[in-house]
């Protein structure tokens, strides 16, 4: 942890002012050896996480670059980051300090409820531990008991002399429960759980212990009086053994011994800790067992050690065996809480620490007070011998020059310098009163106690801190001690008990408690009798010893008034002070080692013992003693570290300026709790080397200067002393800090005159501290009190020019002056107070606020050296004694009526602040009004020009009203009549105007900047979104043509080029810019001299001009020897031309990289100089010509002021707005990831408009289109062919056609397919027909307008109210899908939405026209398609509903053929039941099958009627004829009229026409036609078939 050097010099106070004086906030630790540091300095701010081991979790990635997972883990501890135990953190640090530095840790750590090592374990585990008694004594407090005869006194005493009962509480075998959490929960009671002990339930509290085990803790608890709240009666130390106490023995036989109570935690007993316990019987007073044993594990158990038997075993009386194992920790301490509280205040002996540290050290324990403690508190009772026949007389016999001649010499020095400074003569009484006084202090002799005090401070630094230190403990213990000896007291009630006891006492002379009746730490022990008479003589027994403890040895401690006869330490040093003082008033007088006292003031004053400057008590300052001790402070420090300020608190003198003090700065001043001791100290502080150059200073003056509380002896003259040592501390500071409170005592009134009659005083003299407020309450008094404090310090500040920078919140009012709340912990506050959660806060930021100030002082005035502040008091302390203030020393109603007149022109101001802000509010609005011309400098400057005029005079003309009724009210104020005070208001309100009027400039001057500077980023955001979205539209495109999803790096350079040419572009507002020449000038001359061309400086001259012709190579860049050598070659001149060539190159590489730099978005840089010159080097460095080094100067000269020019023009365009271009630099990222945003937004967009129009759109669209396209051709085919008008119609067209074509193959067709040859022929005719008609394109053409205008209005329908806003597409777009069904009687699928892939959250105007571009590029499209040729078949088969079919539907009747011979039916009415058919065919040329015979009556005669050998079949079937009826019912076969012939013509003619080829695709043999078939014509064929089919 970083302690190891600790090991050889232990850590000390000092080492306080290190970590803690200097930080002004509180860093976190980073690893384990922070800790420490961290600990204290947390500690000395009154944390309550100060012993947390958490290490900072952000760690070092480099550190565990190269580490695994598992071992960072390892190295952090998980979670937690706890690095160690916070039992060894404290340990560590307790055996890592010394002494000193151990008692002011337990101070600090008790006031924070924390328990403090009692014995602390030794590094080395063969060594034997510590007995820690000297940080014990400490730590004081007060408290109030409950004995019945106390009426609630308040008593006070340390931890270390106390008699109180000792608990102490140890653990023995293995127990899930935490003693330490137990222990909390007593300590807490009704409260919640405190962490005085820690315990495993806090941070790292799990991990293991390595140093604490076997480390003794005590927690101090104390009663308040409130038995509401209060767990026990009287005070109480209960001290906890860490680690199980078989492992430590020897430390738990010491706590049985000096302990009023044991308590012990039994869980699983093994043998050994069988013994331990029987052990612990016969050596503790009182033993309270607490079984947690486990049940259920019987093994490691041991009989007679559990359950009900424990009790009787260990033979305790009733009640001291707890049942622990089933209850919660809570339940337990409740238990626990109910015993002890039986027990308490009569059967428990109460005893002290001294004592117990005795029998410590007999049972070899190392006790830390030695031989050098042992003889410094030896030496402080021969010091402090006879002070208990009283203070009075001490102070008579033992430090008598403090007494009424001090006082008196100081008086007539005082009127001899108001006599000096009145042009007056000395009065001779007053010369001969001095000169008495001066002859009788010359008799005096160094008394006996001031020759051992400075002996003993003239000892090594070890023995003289112990005295000190001790001194301080002794002479507090006096004042709160009465003067009868608590050890007598003590011993005689022994005496008188032991005759009641005698067998008790005959075992303390023979057992283990021998040495407890040596000891003066106890008072009688009490056994447990039968007889109830005895019970009763010990228990009155123990009421005298309770009373005599806290009544001798606490003493009560009600609140009084101080006892001027109190001593303190101070009062020693003030007499060292004066005994070396009086040496140079009568030299004859000089005595023992008086010549080394200012050495050893110095040597105290570098420890951190402060220096009194001015005695409080006689008002008056040993300037002789104080000036040597400078000098020798000055002697001992280098020259050049004697820089000084002075921070001075004042206040009223108690001990709350102390305790402010000591957390602020780790140093300790004299307090005033009991003492009336009144004086200005001063401490110096070293500041670290890391801080002197900032602050501008070496040494740091505390200076604290106590004001009385109340009147002593008589009010006038502490009233005068009190202005006195309040206008000297003042007059000495930089910074003051004013400690107000409301304490109890303090006067209100009388105080706060003091302070601002030393300010009014001071700011006569020119000099003016800068003051912070510190409220050391919230009381209404106190806040006043500040509040008018500062008020009054605002009002003097200003005389001297002394302001502050405007804050945030109130943009005219000075920040000097602060407030700062700091809540306690005070001296006459319990330890079982808790610390204010904000006290660490407000501390810290009381020590910034004074820091800050301190900063400040360097802007006023130079830092002091040591001589020039001695001169300084010097002057203050003459000034002060003379008067020479138009305030007097005793006046106070002019502070008053001053403080009253601050409090009213600060209501005023306020009212001025409110007009001019209203005013600055109308000033905005009028700039923010020429948004238009904001970017027009000319305009805009005369606007804020105007603007500032107009404020100067609101300003003056409002500050003269002001002060008009400042002057009214100081001529109406009789007290504030005199010259002293107009000064002040009219340098106040001078610098009030000039404040404010700063202030307000300043703030035009800002706001119209911040609108001019918004007016261009606007104007440049407009270009650059144009110029992006010139790019989006160009990146959409190519997605939506490539249907490639670009990725980012393709959109990072798209933008990085609209960013470049918006740059290139956006004109900055024109502005002061320098020359760029000088820092070119500098750089080639830098160059030049590194290249060790100094003779050629002068060419420097001339760069930076405008180059007239460009680079020429001459005969002066050769050397004579290579001109010699190429003189016959034409003069050099191939030489003269390759140098040019390369002068050329290196020129024409020059201006490419100008225009590399010059195309790129930033400012130039001296860099670019650097590598230009770089590149001319390489350049000849490269070439084999023998060349001198003027071609190389004169060749950089003219890049160099070519570059001039060309970088002149980037750095103008740059330098323009640096603000203005760092602020858009830094937005870059931002807009390139909204630029990347938007084009995937829109692309996303695009993509599912593009879906919705291909998958829902476009469908709907076609079939809006097609679906009623059929029937537009249906009907207009039937209005041109009449044949699609009945089946009768169209089989007689049919029949036409087919003579009309004679084909044999569309007979043959039509005879065995009629149904196919009926489709053919439909298909054909709409075929034909579409390819004649011009009908369908306009038809299509005007669909297709008809829907997309029915898409786009459900499209505007579904936008009302969702402009700009973003939306999910999906709900909408279903919404569009169902306007459109609703509004436009259209059929949509919408199918297609269901699913994720239409759900995006975009805006929705911006998806639609997206989709309104898609549906007018779709329209297009088809109209462009509509009007081209089109292929007829596949249109058809793109129809929803085929034209044929609906043709064929009218055409086909019935669809019932004849039964005989296949003819159709011919009657075209609905629903017919009887079915006819007109012509029908052949029979014999028919497919001859079951069923498909012929009728002979009405089919067309056989082609072998003519044949006589057939005669027979035809009269058979003449015969069958007969039955058709009754064989078909439902058809009509008439036989044919025997007189036409006409009917059968038609086929007739058909089969004379085609008689081969029927009898070939019949496989019959030669048919015999007769000669009238073959007569009949094709007309008389067609006239027959009209015939056929004409109407009935």
């Amino acid at each position: 942890m970083g302690l190891e050097a600790s090991g050889t010099t232990p850590l000390d106070p000092a080492y306080i002012l290190d970590i803690s004086t200097w930080a002004l906030e509180n860093q976190e630790p980073m690893e384990p050896k922070d800790l420490p540091n961290a600990f204290l300095q947390r500690l000395w701010l009154l944390s309550p996480d100060a012993r947390s081991p958490c290490c900072k979790p952000l760690h070092d990635v480099l550190k565990n670059a190269n580490k695994s997972p598992e071992e960072i883990i390892n190295d952090f501890g998980g979670e937690s980051q706890s690095a160690i135990n916070p039992l060894d953190l404290v340990s560590a640090v307790f055996m890592s300090a010394n002494t000193f530095l151990q008692q002011e840790m337990t101070v600090r750590m008790l006031q924070c409820q924390f328990a403090v090592p009692l014995v602390l374990p030794n590094i080395d585990p063969e060594e034997p531990s510590h007995f820690l008694l000297w940080p014990l004594r400490g730590a004081v407090s007060k408290w109030r008991s409950h004995l019945p005869d106390n009426n609630s006194k308040v008593y006070e005493g340390d931890l270390a002399s106390t008699y109180m009962p000792i608990v102490s509480c140890v653990k023995l075998g293995y127990s899930g429960v935490s003693k330490s959490q137990v222990l909390n929960n007593v300590i807490s009671g009704l409260r919640s759980p405190s962490e005085t002990f820690l315990h495993r339930g806090l941070d790292g509290g799990q991990l293991p212990r390595r140093l604490s085990n076997g480390l003794v803790e005590v927690g101090w608890y104390l009663p308040t009086g409130d038995t509401t709240r209060d767990i026990f009666p009287v005070p109480v130390v209960i001290s906890n053994l860490r680690g199980d106490a078989s492992s430590h023995e020897k430390c738990l036989s010491l706590l049985c011994k000096v302990s009023s109570a044991v308590v012990v935690f039994c869980g699983d007993l093994r043998e050994k800790e069988k013994l331990i316990l029987a052990s612990c019987k016969n050596m503790a007073s009182k033993l309270i067992l607490i079984d947690l044993s486990d049940a259920e594990k019987n093994e490691n158990r041991v009989v007679g050690f559990t359950g009900p038997n424990l009790e009787e075993y260990m033979g305790v009386p009733r009640g001291s065996v707890l049942q622990g194992r089933d209850l919660s920790e809570e339940e337990l301490a409740n238990r626990l809480c109910d015993t002890l509280k039986d027990l308490l205040p009569y059967e428990l002996k109460h005893v002290t620490l001294e004592a117990a540290a005795k029998l410590a050290k007999e049972h070899g324990f190392n006790l830390d007070e030695g031989a050098a403690c042992e003889k410094a508190m030896a030496t402080v009772e021969e010091v402090l011998r006879g002070l208990d026949e009283g203070s009075a007389q001490f102070r008579e016999k033992q430090i008598p020059l403090q007494g009424p001649l001090w006082s008196k010499l100081a008086e007539i020095e005082k009127e001899e310098s108001k006599q000096r400074k009145e042009g007056k003569e000395i009065d001779p009484q007053l010369q001969k009163e001095k000169k008495d006084i001066l002859l009788e202090l010359s008799s005096y002799k160094m008394t006996p106690a001031m020759k051992i005090f400075t002996d003993a401070l003239f000892t090594d630094t070890v023995e003289r801190t112990y005295f000190l230190s001790r001194m301080k403990l002794r002479l507090l213990q006096k004042q709160i001690q009465k003067p009868n000896s608590p050890q007598d007291i003590v011993t005689n009630l022994q005496t008188e008990m032991k005759a009641g006891l005698p067998e008790f006492y005959d075992e303390l002379q023979n057992g283990t408690n021998d040495n407890l009746l040596d000891s003066d730490s106890f008072c009688t022990d009490s056994t447990f009798n039968e007889e109830t008479t005895e019970e009763q003589h010990v228990s009155e027994q123990h009421q005298m010893c309770l009373d005599v403890s806290f009544d001798q040895v606490a003493s009560s401690s009600q609140p009084s008034e101080p006892d001027p006869s109190t001593l303190g330490l101070e009062h020693f040093l003030r007499e060292m002070g004066l005994i070396f003082e009086l040496t140079h008033m009568s030299p004859s007088s000089g005595s023992h080692n008086v010549l080394r006292l200012p050495s050893l003031a110095t040597d105290l004053l570098l420890y951190g013992i402060p220096l009194e400057l001015m005695d409080g008590d006689a008002s008056n300052i040993p300037i002789h003693w104080l000036g040597c001790v400078f000098a020798e402070l000055k002697r001992r420090l280098p020259q050049e570290q004697c820089r000084t300020r002075v921070l001075t608190n004042l206040g009223v003198h108690h001990d709350r300026n102390t305790e402010v003090l000591y957390a602020l700065f780790g140093v300790r001043f004299p307090d005033g709790r009991k003492r009336a001791t009144r004086g200005v100290y001063m401490t110096a502080l070293c500041l670290p080397d890391n801080l002197r150059k900032d602050m501008e200073f070496d040494f740091l003056f505390l200076i604290d200067a106590g004001l009385c509380t109340m009147s002593l002896d008589n009010t006038r003259n502490m009233l005068i002393h009190d202005n006195e040592m309040a206008t000297v501390a003042t007059g000495l500071s930089d910074v003051l800090m004013q400690s107000i409170s409301s304490h109890v005592g303090t006067d209100f009134e009388a105080n706060f005159t003091v302070i601002v009659n030393a300010l009014l005083r001071i700011n006569e003299c020119g000099s003016m501290p800068i003051c912070q407020l510190l409220a050391q309450d919230e009381s209404i008094n106190t806040l006043l009190q500040a509040s008018q404090l500062r008020r009054v310090s605002d009002m003097l500040q200003a005389e001297i020019g002394d302001r502050g920078n405007s804050n945030a919140n109130n943009h005219y009012a000075k920040t000097t002056n602060s407030i700062t709340c700091l809540k306690g912990p005070w001296y006459n506050m319990s330890l079982s107070d808790p610390i204010d959660t904000q006290y660490s806060k407000a501390v810290l930021k009381l020590k910034q606020n004074l820091f800050e100030a301190l900063k400040k002082c360097a802007a006023k005035s130079k830092a002091k050296g040591l001589p020039e502040f001695m001169s300084h008091l010097c002057a203050v302390w003459d000034a002060v004694k003379a008067e020479s203030f138009s305030i007097s020393m005793n006046n106070t109603d002019i502070a008053l009526a001053f403080s009253l007149f601050c409090t009213e022109l600060s209501q005023w101001e306020n009212t001025f602040l409110e007009h001019t802000e209203s005013w600055l509010n109308g000033a905005r609005r009028t700039i923010f009004d020429t948004k238009a011309k904001a970017v027009d400098a000319l305009i805009q400057n005369g606007l804020l020009s105007e603007l500032k005029d107009e404020a100067r005079e609101e300003v003056k003309t409002e500050v003269d009203t002001l002060r008009s009724k400042g002057e009214a009210y100081l001529m109406k104020e009789n007290s504030l009549k005199m010259n002293t005070f107009r000064p002040i208001l009219v340098s106040h309100m001078d610098d009030l105007q000039e404040r404010v009027t700063e202030e307000l400039i300043q703030r035009l001057g800002t706001v119209n900047e911040s609108h001019c500077s918004k007016t261009q980023l606007e104007h440049f955001e407009a270009l650059l979104e144009k110029e992006q979205e010139s790019k989006l539209h160009t990146l959409l495109e190519k997605s939506k043509a490539t249907k490639v999803l670009l990725q980012d790096t393709e959109l990072e350079e798209e933008f990085e080029d609209a960013w470049s040419k918006t740059l290139s572009n956006f004109e900055f507002r024109s502005s002061e810019t320098d020359d760029i020449t000088t820092r070119v000038t500098d750089i080639l001359k830098e160059n030049l001299i590194s290249r060790g061309l100094h003779k050629h400086m002068n060419k420097l001259e001339v760069n930076g001009q405008n180059q007239t012709a460009s680079f020429q190579v001459s005969d002066e860049h050769f050397g004579y020897r290579s001109r010699l050598k190429h003189m016959f070659e034409d003069n050099n001149r191939q030489q003269k031309l390759e140098a040019q060539r390369v002068a050329c190159n290196i020129i024409e590489e020059y201006n490419q990289f100008v225009a590399e730099k010059s195309s790129l978005p930033a400012e130039f840089s001296d860099s670019y100089i650097t590598t230009l010159l770089d590149n001319v080097e390489k350049a000849l460095k490269e070439t084999s010509m023998e060349i001198r080094s003027a071609f190389e100067v004169e060749l950089k000269v003219y890049l160099c002021s070519s570059a001039c020019q060309d970088f002149q023009n980037l750095h103008d365009r740059y330098a323009k707005n640096s603000e203005l271009l760092t602020g858009i630099t830094s937005s870059k990222s931002t807009y390139k990831a909204e630029f990347t945003y938007q084009f995937r937004k829109r692309d996303q967009c695009q993509r599912v408009a593009q879906a919705f129009t291909s998958m829902i759109i476009k469908p709907t669209v076609s079939d809006y289109i097609y679906r009623p396209l059929g029937m537009c051709i249906v009907e207009e085919i039937q209005g041109k062919a009449q044949q699609y008008q009945s089946p009768r119609a169209f089989h007689q067209s049919l029949l036409e056609e087919l003579i009309e074509e004679d084909c044999f193959e569309s007979f043959l067709e039509y005879l065995l397919s009629y149904e196919n040859i009926r489709v053919r022929k439909i298909q054909e005719t709409v075929v034909a027909h579409l390819s004649e008609s011009t009908s369908l394109n306009k038809w299509r053409q005007q669909r297709l307008g008809e829907i997309i205008g029915k898409i786009a209005a459900a499209v505007s329908q579904t936008t009302d109210g969702t402009n700009g806003v973003l939306s999910d597409t999906k709900p909408l777009l279903e919404s569009v899908c169902l306007n459109l069904e609703k509004d436009g009687d259209v059929d949509v699928s919408r199918a297609s939405l269901d699913g994720p892939f239409f759900s995006i959250t975009t805006e929705w105007d911006r998806f639609v026209t997206c989709l309104m571009e898609l549906l007018a590029r779709m329209r297009l499209d088809l109209a462009q398609e509509f009007s081209q040729n089109v292929d007829i078949t596949q249109l058809l088969q793109c129809l929803p509903d085929q034209p044929q079919c609906f043709l064929l539907s009218r055409v086909r009747g019935c669809d019932q053929q004849c039964p005989l011979c296949g003819a159709p039916c011919e009657l075209s009415e609905m629903g017919h039941e009887v079915h006819r058919a007109l012509l029908h065919r052949p029979k014999d040329r028919l497919s001859c099958d079951s069923g498909s015979l012929c009728c002979p009556l009405s089919c067309p005669v056989s082609m072998t009627e003519d044949n006589p050998g057939m005669s027979k079949d035809i009269e058979d079937t003449s015969v069958a004829c007969r039955v058709l009826h009754s064989l078909y019912p439902d058809w009509i076969i008439s036989p044919e009229d025997p007189n036409s012939q006409m009917p059968s013509a038609y086929w007739r003619y058909v089969l004379a026409r085609f008689s081969e080829r029927f009898a070939k695709e019949y496989k019959q043999g030669p048919t015999k036609i007769p000669e009238e078939w073959k007569k009949i014509t094709k007309e008389e064929a067609l006239y027959s078939l009209k015939e056929a089919f004409l109407p009935e």
